[in-house]
């Protein structure tokens, strides 16, 4: 886990408005955000009930679909 060190935008109020994290921090936790979605759309696709198309199979489809 990375340490975040956030600094923040107020407005006259007080009221934290925005936050400003080091680039190194934001991309950290851009890709951890990408690998949760990855997960989550994995986690959602094994519970649909398919058949399993042999690699091959899959191929020969994706490049008749180029064409």
């Amino acid at each position: 886990m990375i340490a975040v060190h956030p600094e923040y935008i107020v407005d006259a109020k007080d009221n934290k408005k925005s936050v400003i994290l080091p680039f190194r921090e934001w991309k950290f936790i851009l890709d951890e955000m990408e690998e949760l979605d990855d997960i989550r759309l994995y986690d959602e696709a094994k519970k649909e009930k398919s058949t399993p198309v042999p690699f091959h199979a899959a191929i020969k489809e994706i490049k008749g679909k180029r064409n």
